[in-house]
C-alpha cells in the first residue's frame, strides 16, 4: 500500500486504519507475544527481569523510565522499542510535524487538509523515523524540546499572534512516535516543569501562545541512581507522571557477558592470518569485569559498564594480530601475556575510589590476577588433573624454568610443551586445536595459573615472564 496511496482520499478509500501510537504498540507486541519472537533482539541477560515489566509497561501504555548504571543498555532499550511500531504509517507530506492525515494537530496540518481536501498528499514514514532523542544537558531550553517563534516567519510578515509563525522543537517533530530523553536528571528543574503538560494534557505554551497540541508521542528517559544526588534531580511531579520505573542491572552471568562482548566488539578482519579467540580468554576478560563490579577498589556508585569486556576484548584481539603480523605467524592467538594491553582500556572504563596517584594499575593488576585464576582453576576440576600439575611442577623442581612473552615466536613454545611432564595432557583437555599458535596460548594459561595458585614463582623482565620453583 505504501507504493500506491498517496493522497488522503485514496487512503480513505483504502479503508486504512490509524491507530493511537499506544495502541499501534500494545497489538504488535501481543501479536509477538503469541509468536515467540525474539521482542528485544540484541539484549542479553534481561528475559526474565527488565523485558517482562517493559512489556507490561507497554501493554498499559505507560511512558518509562529506565533506571540504572552506565552501560546497561539503557539507550539501547529505548531505540528497540521502535522495532513494534508498523513498518510503515501514513504522515501528511510537506508540513513541519509528523501527523495523522486523519486527524491533524498543528494548524500547518489542518490548514492543508482544509485547503486540498482528498487531495491531500501524503507520504508514508518508516518506524525508524519515528524515534527522536536528546542528551539532557543543563544548557537545554523549552525552545529546544517544546518550540519558539520563529523570527524568520515573522519578518516575512506573519504576525506574532500567528499559531503559523511558531517553530516547534524535539518532541513535536516527534509526533507520532518515541522521544527518548537519557540522563534525565541533567535536565535543568524549570525544563522538566515545562514537560508536564506535554506528557499529562498536552497544552504547550510557546511565547504567549496557548496552543492545544494533542501530541500522539511516548516520552521515555533513562536516568543514573548516583545523578539524582550528585548532579541533579528529577521533579516529584514529573516522577508522578512516568507510568512505570523500570531498574536495569549488568549481565547475571558471564555467558551473558561474553554474548554482549560478541556482539558489540569490532571485529579485526585481514588476510595475513586468521584470528581465533580461545573461549578461556573471553571468559577472563568478562571475569574481570565482573570482579570490578564488586571490587572494593572501584566506586560501585559509578559502576562498571559492559563496554569495559567490549574494550578489553578488541585490545587483546589487537595485541594477538599485531603479534602474528610481526612474526609471520598464520594464527592470531591471544595469550595470558597479552593482557597487560588491558590496562589502557581499562583505565578510562572504572572509577577508582580514593586511591593514591598511581596505584590504579595495580588495582588493574589485581583483578586480572584474579580473572585468570577463577577461569585456570574452573578449567583444572576434574579427575587426574592435580597429577598433571604435580608433573609440571616435578619437572621445576629439577631446577628447570621457562620463559614465555608476548613477543616470543609460538614455534618458541614447543620445547615447554615437550619438556614439561603432564603439560601436553593439560594442554589436551583444554582444547583441541593442535595449532602451535593455540598450545602456545594454553601453556601461557597453565603457568600463570599455577603461578596465582602458589605452586610456582614468577620473575617479569621486561615484557616476559620467567617461570620457576
Amino acid at each position: 500500500m505504501a507504493k500506491t496511496v498517496k493522497t488522503l482520499g485514496q487512503l480513505k478509500k483504502s479503508g486504512y486504519k490509524i491507530l493511537p501510537i499506544r495502541e499501534e504498540l500494545r497489538n504488535n507486541l501481543i501479536t509477538k507475544i503469541k509468536s515467540g519472537e525474539d521482542i528485544f533482539p540484541g539484549i542479553e541477560g534481561y528475559e526474565n527481569t527488565v523485558v517482562p515489566q517493559l512489556q507490561n509497561a507497554i501493554l498499559s501504555g505507560q511512558d518509562i523510565i529506565l533506571l540504572g548504571e552506565r552501560g546497561q543498555a539503557k539507550s539501547r532499550i529505548i531505540r528497540s522499542l521502535t522495532t513494534l511500531f508498523d513498518e510503515w504509517t501514513p504522515v501528511l507530506d510537506g508540513i513541519e510535524l509528523p501527523e495523522n492525515p486523519y486527524a491533524p494537530i498543528s494548524a500547518q496540518g489542518k490548514a492543508i487538509v482544509r485547503d486540498l481536501g482528498d487531495r491531500t498528499p501524503i507520504r508514508w514514514m518508516h518506524r525508524d523515523e519515528r524515534y527522536g532523542e536528546k542528551l539532557a544537558t543543563p544548557d537545554i531550553t523549552i525552545a529546544d524540546l517544546i518550540g519558539e517563534i520563529d523570527p524568520i516567519k515573522v519578518a516575512e510578515g506573519l504576525y506574532l499572534s500567528d499559531e503559523m509563525t511558531i517553530h516547534y522543537g524535539l518532541i513535536p517533530r516527534t509526533n507520532r512516535g518515541i522521544f527518548g530523553l537519557n540522563e534525565l536528571p541533567d535536565l535543568a528543574e524549570r525544563i522538566q516543569v515545562g514537560l508536564l503538560n506535554v506528557m499529562e494534557e498536552h497544552d504547550v505554551q510557546i511565547r504567549g501562545h496557548k496552543v492545544r497540541l494533542p501530541l500522539d508521542v511516548i516520552v521515555v528517559a533513562t536516568a543514573n541512581p548516583e545523578d539524582y544526588t550528585n548532579r541533579g534531580r528529577i521533579i516529584t511531579p514529573l516522577k508522578d507522571r512516568y507510568g512505570a520505573q523500570i531498574r536495569t542491572h549488568y549481565p547475571p552471568t558471564i555467558e551473558h557477558e561474553i554474548k554482549i562482548m560478541h556482539s558489540e566488539a569490532n571485529t579485526i578482519s585481514m588476510d595475513e592470518c586468521q584470528l581465533i579467540i580461545p573461549h578461556y580468554m573471553e571468559k577472563i576478560i568478562a571475569e574481570i569485569t565482573r570482579l570490578a563490579r564488586r571490587s572494593p577498589d572501584v566506586s560501585q556508585r559509578s559502576g562498571v559498564s559492559v563496554r569495559a569486556s567490549v574494550a578489553g576484548y578488541e585490545a587483546i584481539q589487537a595485541n594477538a594480530v599485531r603479534r602474528a603480523i610481526r612474526l609471520g605467524e598464520s594464527s592470531a592467538v591471544p595469550r595470558i601475556s597479552d593482557l597487560h594491553y588491558l590496562i589502557p582500556s581499562l583505565q578510562g572504563k572504572i572509577e577508582f575510589e580514593t586511591v593514591e596517584e598511581g596505584k590504579e594499575d595495580q588495582i588493574i593488576a589485581k583483578l586480572i590476577n584474579g580473572a585468570v585464576a577463577s577461569v585456570f582453576n574452573s578449567l583444572m576440576e576434574g579427575s587426574g588433573k592435580d597429577s598433571q600439575l604435580d608433573g609440571i611442577s616435578a619437572a621445576f623442581s629439577e631446577d628447570h624454568s621457562v620463559d614465555v612473552g608476548e613477543a616470543k615466536k609460538a614455534e618458541e613454545y614447543g620445547a615447554i610443551l615437550d619438556s614439561l611432564d603432564g603439560m601436553k595432557e593439560i594442554v589436551d583437555s583444554i582444547t583441541d586445536d593442535s595449532t602451535i599458535e593455540m598450545q602456545a596460548s594454553c601453556i601461557e594459561l597453565v603457568l600463570e595459573g599455577m603461578h596465582l595458585n602458589k605452586l610456582l614463582n614468577k620473575d617479569k623482565l621486561q615484557g616476559e615472564a620467567l617461570y620457576r620453583m
